[in-house]
């Protein structure tokens, strides 16, 4: 078991509701194995709570279970299973006490499969019930369409009654590495590579082990709980994932571009909007311009990344090769890995140097005020952090480089010549750049010599 890590804002923003006196209605959400559950059974723990997790059988079935769990909680006579009461009538006996107290339903959206109505109901519940009385009533769920439908839309009866949500994200970096005090942070970057911040495949990987011993047991075994994770995460989402799934191969596979996308499914471009927006919804891509853009909402220069990391490993490494991964063949697949993974873990290495530069600037780490960090690019260039000041604009420019190769003054300069190229003057920029291995002598003596030229080994300056 995993110790808990995390989700402080989440929790003190609970805390703090839960010590009012009035009433609150939360919507919690997020994609499956990010961790909504762990939060909720820390969140109650020590608390007058119940706790339901609702399944995909009939309502009749749920609300028998509800009873159920009412009546075990409370021993009130009248939740005995030889009464059959309602949802209405359930919960006024349990939110009836002067203490507040939390009721939870977990996977909400399984109750709105079994009546399509049931928002309606707990529309009327909350409105002459609940509202009026000292308690947190809290719906979660995982499949994020349908919980957006039923509880955040405009056009759902619940529209209006939250007094918080939480759409729940994987964990940060910066989380995620307390999960492992014994490895490098080179390890640690190529972990979260493959992972991401999802705790649920923090739990199912050994991280005792090495990675490629992680891999070869739960990703590339047909028979390992992560093989097929894709297939269930969208097939719990979507009832047919046949169009969902050529978007994320083909981006994968490098179009990042919409007319790239299209050209490669041999679809009009029109067709995938829904798609995308959807898949971006669920946090598993998401649309990049360059920094720079004054309308980034309009701007034709958009391209499209894979945003969660193991979905990304997956179409990766796992779904190209799963030909050879049925029959029990791994060794293919694992040549690729070993041939293909430095450049991969090279974009999430990119990435996270970007959040770290983020994280810098808003300590005032740099001589300019810094308020917009991404990356740049045209038609010849691309620079991989860009740093807009409050002025709108770029004075800060960096880039990373994970390679064994000591890094040294040509990369620099090469630097400095596509800012000029395409940004001008250089005399007030500063520089910044990452490496996973050393810098040569003469580019450390450099930046000693020159303040607005940064070093970064990993992500720590170096002095």
């Amino acid at each position: 078991m995993l110790p808990f890590i995390g989700r402080e804002s989440e929790l003190k923003r609970m805390e703090e509701d839960f010590s009012s006196s009035e009433s609150n209605l939360y919507v919690i959400y997020g994609r499956r194995r990010v961790g909504k559950t762990t939060l909720l059974e820390r969140f109650i723990e020590n608390k007058n709570a119940i706790y339901f997790l609702a399944t995909q059988e009939n309502e009749e079935s749920n609300l028998k279970q509800f009873q159920k769990i009412s009546y075990e909680k409370t021993k009130l006579g009248i939740l005995r299973s030889e009464n059959k009461l309602s949802w209405y009538d359930i919960f006024d006996v349990i939110s009836s006490k002067d203490q507040k107290s939390v009721i939870v339903i977990d996977e909400y959206q399984y109750l709105t499969t079994g009546n399509k109505s049931i928002s309606s109901v707990i529309q009327k519940i909350w409105d002459e019930i609940l509202s009026k009385r000292k308690v947190m009533l809290i719906l979660c769920g995982s499949i994020i369409n349908m919980m957006y439908a039923e509880t955040l839309n405009y056009t759902s009866p619940l529209y209006g009654r939250r007094t918080s949500q939480i759409n729940l994200k994987p964990l940060d970096f910066e989380k995620y590495k307390c999960f492992f005090e014994n490895k490098t942070t080179e390890e640690t970057i190529e972990f979260y590579s493959v992972t991401g911040g999802i705790p649920k495949y923090l739990e199912i990987l050994d991280i005792e082990k090495t990675l490629e011993e992680n891999i070869l047991k739960h990703i590339f075994d047909k028979n390992g709980f992560l093989y097929e994770e894709p297939y269930f995460l969208l097939g719990k989402e979507f009832k047919e994932i046949g169009m969902y799934f050529s978007i994320l191969k083909a981006i994968s596979s490098g179009s990042h571009k919409l007319s790239e996308m299209a050209s490669k499914m041999e679809v009009g471009q029109n067709s995938l909007g829904y798609y995308l927006n959807v898949l971006a919804q669920m946090d598993l891509l998401y649309r990049d311009v360059p920094i720079t853009e004054n309308n980034p909402e309009k701007s034709k220069k958009g391209l499209y990344f894979l945003k969660d990391n193991f979905i990304s490993f997956w179409f990766k490494f796992v779904y190209p090769n799963r030909s050879f991964l049925e029959i029990g063949n791994i060794e293919y697949a694992v040549q690729k890995f070993k041939d293909d993974f430095p450049r991969y873990v090279s974009l999430i290495y990119e990435q996270l140097s970007r959040e770290n530069t983020v994280k810098l600037a808003s300590e005032r780490y740099f001589s300019h005020k810094i308020l917009k960090i991404g990356r740049w690019w045209n038609g010849d260039d691309e620079i991989d952090i860009v740093g807009i000041d409050e002025n709108g604009k770029p004075e800060l420019f960096g880039e990373c480089k994970y390679t064994n190769n000591v890094v040294d003054l040509k990369v620099l300069f090469d630097l400095f010549k596509k800012v000029e190229r395409n940004f001008g003057t250089t005399a007030q920029a500063e520089f910044l750049i990452y490496s996973k291995s050393s810098f040569s002598e003469e580019l450390i003596d450099y930046a000693h010599k020159n303040k607005n030229v940064h070093l970064f080994k990993i992500f720590d300056p170096i002095s």
